[in-house]
């Protein structure tokens, strides 16, 4: 299953509410992203059946391989690019904003390039 970019971005609000609070619940996740109970409900439902979350009889969403790795990858694409554009003299918001709609639609060998680039700049 081809993952949309607002799945990508439900996959990495679990991560990261998962690596600040340990135990998520749908509803955690729709005060973060800002969005209703039905719409988190059903996004929840399309992770579940596509593999890439479980849900557990008290409620807890978890991340299964395949979405811990689509997690990882969308957080760290997020990270990076946002202290590449801060460094450039773009505002924190900004830099914030812009990182999140380019991290689902730059490919892995340019992100893999401009990594490497800010590695080699750093060091």
């Amino acid at each position: 299953m081809q993952l949309k970019e607002s799945g990508e971005m439900y996959l990495e609000t679990i991560y990261v509410l998962s690596q600040r609070k340990g135990f998520v619940r749908s509803i955690d996740v729709g005060e973060e992203m800002g969005y209703s109970k039905p719409s988190v409900s059903r996004a929840v439902g399309i992770l579940r059946d596509g593999g890439y979350i479980t849900v557990a009889h008290d409620g807890g969403l978890h991340l299964t391989e395949a979405g811990l790795e689509v997690a990882q990858r969308t957080y760290e694409r997020h990270t990076v690019l946002s202290e590449f554009f801060i460094k450039l003299g773009v505002d924190e918001e900004t830099a914030t904003n812009d990182a999140c709609k380019i991290e689902h639609v730059i490919s892995s060998s340019t992100f893999a390039a401009l990594k490497k680039y800010l590695n080699e700049q750093m060091n």
